[in-house]
């Protein structure tokens, strides 16, 4: 039933009287756990309806994929520049465009 909590959920249970049992994970299983997590947290991202709770939730996406990126000794700074260039590149969603299809190259 466990799953991986943010680094001060286990203080914030002592604080509330109650005792919490918690593991350290292991490389391998904290990286299956930060994906599980991400999965989560998307899933709570599509279900939020109200702006702060898209926020909330957004947040909450974008702290686990810094710890991914962590995880795999890269900088989240990194992935923002990465970001910002193939937006660049290939521009962003604000169009709203949705591809149906492509057609052959009637030449080749």
């Amino acid at each position: 039933m466990g799953k991986l909590v943010r680094d001060k959920i286990p203080d914030i249970i002592r604080a509330s009287g109650r005792r919490p049992h918690v593991t350290t994970l292991t490389e391998g299983s904290y990286r299956r756990a930060l994906y599980d997590k991400l999965h989560e947290e998307v899933d709570e991202l599509i279900a939020a309806t109200a702006t702060d709770a898209l926020i909330e939730e957004a947040a909450d996406v974008l702290e686990v994929v810094a710890a991914i990126a962590a995880e795999r000794h890269v900088g989240f700074s990194d992935i923002v520049d990465a970001a910002r260039q193939k937006r660049a590149e290939k521009g962003g969603f604000g169009m709203r465009l949705w591809l149906d299809g492509v057609e052959p190259n009637p030449e080749g």
